[in-house]
């Protein structure tokens, strides 16, 4: 059962139930959607909320990254005062590398409570790494230009004291701003480690998260401390409207429940950061990946919450690859599309490709382009599982099916961003919609940019398969995802592309 399907909890007043008159008081009280006044005008409860912009927030990251750059371009001076075996233009290469070493550290992930004394071990390593790497560089491009032990160990030494010096000012100005303007927090989970967590945030103000409510879909009564609970999906759309929410504590990993996991997307789409704080101390996270160095709110254990795959560095190669392969492929392809086309045309009548929507990353929907395999006055259903074997598909159609030859126009969509090489099989919002409420972790697949192939494909799951076994390898897939698993996919796509199969995709 789905969270939405309690309709009791949404009487308004009068309701009864088990305990009677107190039903339509528990109502009335969830339905609060605030512990303070907003700062904007409440939205018309007659009108219907809007759903915002998504906004992408990179808190801190711009004066840690000037931070580090100043204290690299420090250095590097320094170092390069006449007399001096380093070049003058090493400054601006050396901030750009430092930048990138404590990218790789995760020295710029988001931090509820940051240290730049904790983060001076790593700082110091890079910045080791930094310089060693640069005197290779200068001996051997430089005659007679070896830099010594003691400039090196100077040079370290230098730089980590002002990458720390900065990072803490930085971190300093952060905390202040945070306690005059905190931001506005959802605390999600249930039970008791949830109101603990509501009440750490509400009574350490440097944090900067001042909680709105608990979104616990499970627990009919009030959270601890004034704090409303949020029992159904709907309310906690208009709590992360009307309050401007841009920050969800998770108590417990996401994944670990249905409809704790089905929040995750609509915090996305409305720009929250997703924190996972572990009351109890035990929670293994395993459809997110958790970032170092370690972060703590008050004692409780917490780390951002980064969909898989979180690596940028590769999330941009693997886009790069797919826009590149996706391109030169439709090159190569043409004179087999040219045919396909043709064939449909003189087959079926006019209306050779076929569009149909189709649901992509994080629930965004696209259009899907395909050679249109039924004949031109019929239309493929939305609500209709699969045409394979339709009395109504001519052998020109059919052929196109069984051999995937009709999936080629996809290669458009991979050079739009619409979709990727590799990843889960996009479905009509109609049986995403079903499955969702079917199937745990269907709605999951949805991490990922959806493909032309997959991790499910190459196991025979298309057509008329089963979609646990299909969203259980596409979970896998994401979880387990990386540049050489999406190759290898490829490489079995590739040797299996045009062998004939029964059913659609």
């Amino acid at each position: 059962m789905t969270m939405d399907s309690a309709p009791a909890r949404h009487t308004g007043q009068g309701g009864t139930g088990p305990a009677g008159g107190t039903a339509g008081t528990a109502a009335v009280r969830r339905s609060v959607t605030a512990i303070h006044p907003p700062r904007r005008p409440r939205a018309d409860p007659a009108r219907p909320l809007a759903r915002p912009q998504r906004v992408r927030r990179r808190d801190g990251v711009l004066p840690l990254l000037t931070a580090d750059a100043l204290a690299a371009v420090l250095t590097t001076t320094v170092l390069s005062a006449p007399g001096t075996a380093l070049p003058a233009g090493a400054a601006a290469p050396m901030a750009v590398l430092a930048a990138a070493l404590h990218a790789q550290a995760g020295l710029y992930r988001p931090r509820l409570a940051p240290s730049a004394l904790l983060e001076l071990p790593a700082v110091a390593g890079r910045a080791a790494v930094l310089w060693c790497a640069f005197a290779t560089v200068v001996a051997a491009t430089v005659p007679g230009g070896a830099l010594g032990w003691s400039v090196l160990l100077g040079a370290v030494c230098l730089q980590t004291v002002l990458t720390c010096t900065g990072r803490g000012f930085v971190n300093e100005l952060r905390r202040r701003a945070a306690r005059r303007r905190p931001a506005s927090a959802l605390v999600v989970g249930p039970g008791a480690g949830a109101s603990a967590v509501a009440a750490a945030l509400h009574g350490r103000p440097e944090y900067g998260l001042r909680p709105v409510g608990l979104a616990d879909t499970a627990s009919p009564e009030e959270g601890g401390g004034g704090v409303p609970v949020l029992a159904t999906h709907e309310d906690i759309r208009r709590a992360v409207i009307q309050n401007s929410v841009r920050h969800a504590v998770f108590t417990r990993p996401p994944e670990a429940d249905e409809r704790t996991a089905s929040l995750v997307r609509l915090f996305h789409d409305h720009g929250c950061r997703l924190w996972l704080a572990d009351p109890a101390g035990t929670a293994k996270v395993t459809g997110m990946r958790v970032a170092q160095p370690a972060d703590q709110l008050w004692g409780y254990a917490v780390q951002p919450l980064l969909p898989r795959p979180s690596r940028p560095v590769e999330r941009w190669v693997k886009r790069a690859i797919d826009g590149l392969l996706a391109a030169l492929a439709l090159i190569a392809a043409a004179p087999v599309m040219g045919v396909c086309a043709l064939a449909v045309r003189l087959s079926d009548g006019p209306g050779v490709i076929f569009r149909q929507e189709r649901v992509g990353l994080y629930g965004r929907p696209f259009t899907l382009l395909k050679f249109r395999t039924l004949r031109a006055d019929e239309h493929e259903s939305a609500t209709r599982w699969t045409v394979a074997g339709d009395n109504r598909m001519s052998p020109i159609g059919s052929f196109l099916r069984k051999s995937s030859l009709d999936e080629l126009p996809q290669l458009w969509n991979v050079v739009r961003g619409d979709m990727s090489l590799v990843g889960p099989r996009p479905e009509r919002p109609f049986f995403v919609a079903k499955f969702s409420t079917v199937h745990p972790g269907y709605e999951a697949r949805h991490r990922m940019p959806v493909g032309i192939t997959g991790l499910a494909q190459i196991n025979g799951l298309r057509g008329d398969t089963s979609i646990e076994d299909r969203a259980r390898f596409d979970n896998h897939y994401i979880d387990t995802w990386s540049l050489w698993q999406d190759l290898w996919i490829l490489a079995r796509t590739a040797a299996s592309f045009f062998r004939f199969r029964l059913g659609g995709s």
